[in-house]
């Protein structure tokens, strides 16, 4: 497989991109981002754009892959709401709008559990618009993937203080189905490609269901 993937300098993207590095079925990885990854792997190509507003239809580094992990975000604590709309509305749906051959292709949204049009807090409402558009881009397939707690991935270097506090209750929260490894998100995002699920929006439980199937 062929795979595109944004926000490969975050905490998520970092430790995707990473467990995707090694799993054999996957041919390239184009990283698109504001800035390079710092990792180096035959796989490995880089696209680095300035300004994600500006990429058009037609570019030639988007031809021939096979799915489009959208990892790219922002918290909402503490970003203006204008600029958490562009970051998580604006930019992926441009992004799913440029993307060619888009029959051939899956799109895979990274929103966030609990997302909701009818929830109280703004973000739920953003990223619960942006899953809706997304599924009507016309893509093969299309996922609005909800992880909660994810466990880094061995050799990841860009890992949110938040990470460390919740360690000591992974093994709890993967018992309560509100858990996942790098390595299932990955692998559940390359079954979704691969095979499809009966499912739009891919929760914990989902995630690690999936990974069992690669």
């Amino acid at each position: 497989m062929r795979i595109i993937i944004t926000g490969a300098t975050g905490y998520v993207g970092e430790g995707t991109l990473l467990e995707l590095l090694n799993v054999d079925e996957v041919e390239r990885v184009l990283s698109v981002s504001r800035r390079p990854t710092g990792i180096r792997h035959a796989k490995l190509e880089e696209y680095i754009v300035g300004d994600f507003m500006q990429l058009a239809e037609g570019d030639e580094h988007f031809k021939g892959y096979d799915a489009v992990l959208f990892i790219a975000g922002v918290t909402s604590v503490g970003t203006p709401k204008d600029v958490y709309v562009r970051i998580s509305q604006e930019i992926p749906l441009h992004f799913a709008d440029i993307m060619p051959d888009k029959e051939l292709m899956t799109f895979i949204y990274l929103s966030g559990a609990g997302t909701t049009p009818d929830g109280k807090q703004f973000w739920q409402k953003v990223k619960s618009g942006t899953e809706n558009a997304i599924a009507r881009k016309g893509f093969k397939r299309s996922f609005a993937l909800r992880p909660a707690i994810m466990l880094w991935a061995k050799g990841q270097r860009h890992i949110q203080a938040m990470q460390y506090i919740v360690l000591p209750f992974y093994p709890l929260l993967r018992l309560m189905g509100q858990a996942n490894s790098m390595r299932e998100v990955a692998l559940a995002q390359l079954v979704l490609t691969r095979d499809g699920y009966d499912k739009f929006a891919i929760a914990p439980k989902d995630i690690k269901i999936l990974a069992k199937q690669y």
